[in-house]
């Protein structure tokens, strides 16, 4: 067994034509922390639900395009480099509000189980 696991997504701006314009990651890294999904939505294309979480938060980051995502009542304008963390009781959905594709990564991760991250996780080999 070995210590890493890869995958090959293609070219991102391909996934716009798999089912709803997604990969998720979870089983095919076997991710045990978190989910990860890559999206590529047409222009036009908006989530036709608003949906809400039992544990985890979510944490959106775009890539290419614009876009909003409507938190609650709030609505947030996005763009290439914009990232915005949801969390978990938040009633929430997102759309492409640009001239072309739409391309974002969604992180999804236990509100509060995150004990060590960056150096303070790591040590020297």
């Amino acid at each position: 067994m070995t210590n890493y696991k890869t995958t090959e997504l293609g070219k991102i701006d391909e996934i716009i034509n798999l089912e709803n314009g997604k990969v998720f990651l979870h089983d095919t890294l076997e991710l045990t922390s978190c989910e990860i999904s890559i999206n590529t939505v047409p222009k036009g294309f908006k989530v036709p639900f608003k949906h809400k979480h039992k544990q985890n938060e979510e944490v959106y980051i775009i890539l290419k395009g614009n876009g909003i995502i409507s938190v609650d009542d709030a609505v947030i304008d996005v763009k290439e480099g914009s990232v915005v963390k949801i969390l978990p009781e938040a009633s929430r959905t997102i759309e492409n509000t640009g001239d072309g594709d739409f391309q974002f990564i969604c992180v999804q991760a236990k509100k509060n189980s995150l004990e060590q991250f960056g150096l303070g996780d790591a040590e020297l080999c």
